[in-house]
């Protein structure tokens, strides 16, 4: 007659620390306070753990004791894939990562499409605190976040009354470029501008859509913009503004494509990102057209691309950005009132931007 086979239980801590002659407290800590035993007593109480098959004590269990999940969430509306893929999003990621490793604490991505209505995610996620990089004010994955009994920092967008939040001047960093652009004598000026809502438009932008915009990054930018060309004595109604929902070196070329072919005098093209520039620049290029001679481009973001392309750009410390949300947040248990840092930034004026050809030099437009 077969007998049914038994399996051997496994370890406890309770059995570990029977068969040491020690503590559980003492086992507990050579996992999760190895400072508090000498390096012999952590190495036996490790040793034993593995040749009896004891695993560690049980995160969820330790969680609900301690609560506290022992992790922050990165809440990114966008596709997971777009963290690893976007220059910027790369460095604010690798800061807030850095930020996490000094603190011994897990890192969770909360990815979300900027359509999607759906928040389960948010809901789920075991973390302690979020980082919101870069939202609309009207996400809903946002709601969820401040639903959350939980410390939140927002990184760029949007500014909230009482949320902390980590970013940087972008109305004064978007006027030197507008400054520099209307100094080297540009007057017929276009436009590039990242999603301004969550509605899908790729196209030219009117007036009530700018100041409308649930992005008050790209809307802080416009409205500068449209401030500095007015003091100059450019009407604002009479510059083209093209946005592209998403954010990539092609779109950026499509949009030039668009703006250059409805307006092919225009002398100088604003991108309020360096992705979009460097689709500019490739775009120019399949017109024939010289930068600087027939074309200044400009960006936002200083990546490391851009430096390379040469571009004339406003350079922000992303990595930094993502390092100082990272430390605001883990930080936040010690503090009563909200808090904003500013990150400074730098206009840095490359080989894309020059004064505009005159009208005897020769035009290699299309």
């Amino acid at each position: 007659m077969n007998r049914p086979m038994r399996t051997r239980r496994g370890a406890t801590l309770a059995s570990l620390a029977a068969e040491l002659g020690v503590s559980r407290t003492t086992v507990s800590n050579a996992y999760n306070r190895p400072d508090q035993l000498s390096p012999e007593l952590r190495r036996r109480v490790l040793d034993t753990a593995r040749r009896l098959g004891y695993p560690g004590p049980d995160p969820v269990a330790r969680s609900l004791r301690t609560r506290k999940a022992g992790a922050v969430g990165l809440l990114l509306t966008e596709n997971l894939s777009y963290a690893f893929r976007d220059p910027a999003a790369v460095g604010v990621l690798e800061g807030l990562a850095l930020a996490c490793e000094d603190e011994g604490v897990g890192l969770h991505l909360v990815p979300a499409s900027p359509g999607s209505e759906e928040v389960a995610a948010v809901h789920r996620a075991g973390v302690d605190g979020f980082v919101v990089y870069s939202v609309p004010d009207d996400d809903p994955h946002l709601a969820a976040v401040l639903s959350r009994p939980v410390p939140t920092v927002v990184v760029d967008q949007p500014q909230l009354d009482g949320v902390d939040r980590v970013g940087p001047d972008d109305e004064t960093a978007i006027v030197q470029v507008a400054n520099h652009v209307v100094g080297l004598g540009h007057r017929q000026v276009g436009v590039l501008c990242m999603r301004l809502g969550r509605d899908r438009n790729d196209g030219f932008v009117p007036l009530d859509r700018q100041q409308e915009a649930h992005y008050h990054v790209q809307r802080t930018r416009l409205a500068a913009l449209a401030r500095t060309f007015e003091a100059a004595g450019v009407a604002w109604n009479t510059i083209p503004v093209v946005e592209r929902f998403d954010h990539t070196v092609d779109d950026g070329a499509t949009a030039a494509r668009q703006l250059l072919d409805a307006h092919p005098r225009v002398t100088a093209l604003i991108c309020t990102s360096d992705i979009l520039a460097l689709g500019a620049l490739a775009e120019a290029g399949r017109r024939g057209l010289r930068v600087p001679a027939d074309l200044t481009i400009t960006g936002f973001d200083g990546i490391a691309e851009a430096s390379r392309a040469g571009l004339t750009t406003v350079h922000q410390p992303v990595l930094e950005k993502g390092k100082a949300a990272g430390k605001l947040l883990l930080g936040a248990a010690d503090r009563v009132a909200p808090k904003v840092i500013t990150l400074p930034t730098e206009l840095r004026v490359g080989t894309t931007s020059a004064p505009p050809r005159t009208a005897e030099e020769r035009w290699f437009g299309p």
